[in-house]
């Protein structure tokens, strides 16, 4: 790899600006491809691997550059746009250990194109539970290893071609130092006793479900609370469904077709006309001038609807978990007390162990198990509990006794309080 030998002081990063084997070609063709694949199946040890996405350009999660590097093979830039089908690498790294960073926001887009890993080593996760506070990739490598990565093309826009080289020298340079980044944590994972804790962890990345659709997708529309009449939530749920069609047949990111704070202005003027409409200001971009029409039609369809076909307030049907945590001091006292406490033994647990609470335990299982403890309250109904949100064994080890005890204390002294 190419560094700045000008760099010096004591803790200087080294900045990385080239790869070490030089800037490969894109691969662009089935030849290429089919040359790549014989070079990774030929490669040894564990594999990099990246994916560059233009969500906030393009419509969807969709990869448009997948970066590789394993020992013997080299680094390969694979163009997913003009090679969709990546099943033949899958086939080549059956066995191969993939190093990603922050697995889960790749892996879905990976999957499209036909790579899916089996065994995983996820830096972003490893450099959770080994306590680093922070752990995004270039602060981990700058950390770990001395080296500077520039992450400032990480908001490009992915789907241009062709991509500058600028743009591949900084996807190259991603998977750069990926395997040893993944070593040097590993190594520490180890030394801190947390390998089998990794390892779950990573299995548990690799078996999780594609996140299913939530319903009325468009609540989440951003500064939706500003709404407050039902007639303007049926606005936002037009508007919203003629933004989505729109940018999924123009291949946009919604939000350059129309941004949310147009959507939540329209609902709470209720415009009537043109005119009025195009008095929003995020009705003025050029992209959504070209459809006012549809959006005045949108508008007009929420204001003549039936009080029936409005939209609650609530957003959707009644959650089968617990309340949200700060009415619980209002609706249940005694429940608040057992989430205090297992909160307080959770966080103790994290803290002795250098790991972040969340990681520890999903905050959702800790609120569940406190609104409605297994009874008899015992650390083996509440490992079975816990099993059952998806804790994992090592989590299960570490919290189920103290949470028991936590909640069990909780229930013994609000008893004596009455």
């Amino acid at each position: 790899m190419s560094t700045d030998s000008e760099v010096s002081g004591p803790g200087a990063s080294v900045p990385l600006l080239e790869p070490r084997d030089g800037l490969p070609p894109v691969i662009q063709d089935e030849a290429a491809l089919a040359e790549a694949i014989g070079r990774l199946a030929n490669g040894h040890g564990p594999v990099a691997v990246d994916a560059e996405r233009a969500s906030g350009y393009r419509y969807g999660q969709r990869a448009y550059l997948v970066q590789l590097r394993r020992a013997g093979a080299g680094t390969m830039l694979i163009d997913p746009i003009a090679c969709p089908d990546l099943s033949g690498v899958d086939a080549a790294l059956r066995d191969a250990e993939a190093i990603l960073h922050a697995a889960s926001q790749d892996l879905p887009c990976l999957a499209e194109v036909g790579f899916r890993p089996r065994q995983l080593f996820d830096t972003e996760l490893a450099g959770r539970l080994l306590g680093y506070p922070r752990v995004a990739l270039g602060t981990l490598v700058e950390e770990v290893l001395g080296f500077h990565l520039e992450k400032g093309h990480s908001a490009a826009d992915w789907s241009v071609r062709p991509l500058r080289e600028e743009l591949l020298r900084y996807a190259a340079l991603d998977v750069e130092v990926l395997i040893e980044l993944r070593d040097a944590l590993a190594a520490e994972l180890a030394e801190q006793g947390k390998t089998e804790w990794a390892r779950q962890e990573f299995a548990a990345a690799l078996a999780a479900k594609p996140a299913v659709a939530r319903p009325d997708p468009w609540r989440r529309t951003s500064g939706i609370h500003r709404v407050q009449s039902r007639r303007g939530l049926a606005v936002v749920r037009e508007l919203w469904m003629v933004r989505d069609r729109i940018a999924q047949a123009a291949d946009l990111s919604p939000r350059r077709v129309l941004p949310d704070s147009a959507i939540i202005d329209a609902a709470r003027s209720l415009p009537t006309n043109g005119p009025q409409l195009s008095r929003i200001s995020g009705f003025a971009g050029r992209q959504a001038r070209r459809h006012e029409k549809e959006w005045l039609a949108a508008v007009t369809k929420a204001r003549i609807s039936a009080d029936g076909d409005l939209p609650d307030a609530a957003s959707g049907p009644i959650p089968s978990g617990p309340p949200p945590a700060h009415r619980w001091a209002e609706r249940d006292p005694a429940a608040a007390a057992r989430l205090a406490a297992a909160r307080a033994a959770v966080t103790a647990i994290a803290e002795a162990n250098r790991l972040p609470v969340e990681n520890l335990l999903t905050p959702d299982a800790l609120r569940r198990i406190s609104w409605d403890p297994p009874q008899p309250i015992d650390p083996d109904r509440v490992a079975e509990v816990l099993a059952g949100y998806g804790a994992r064994p090592w989590q299960i080890e570490l919290t189920a006794g103290p949470v028991a005890g936590a909640l069990l204390d909780a229930q013994v002294d609000g008893a004596d309080t009455l």
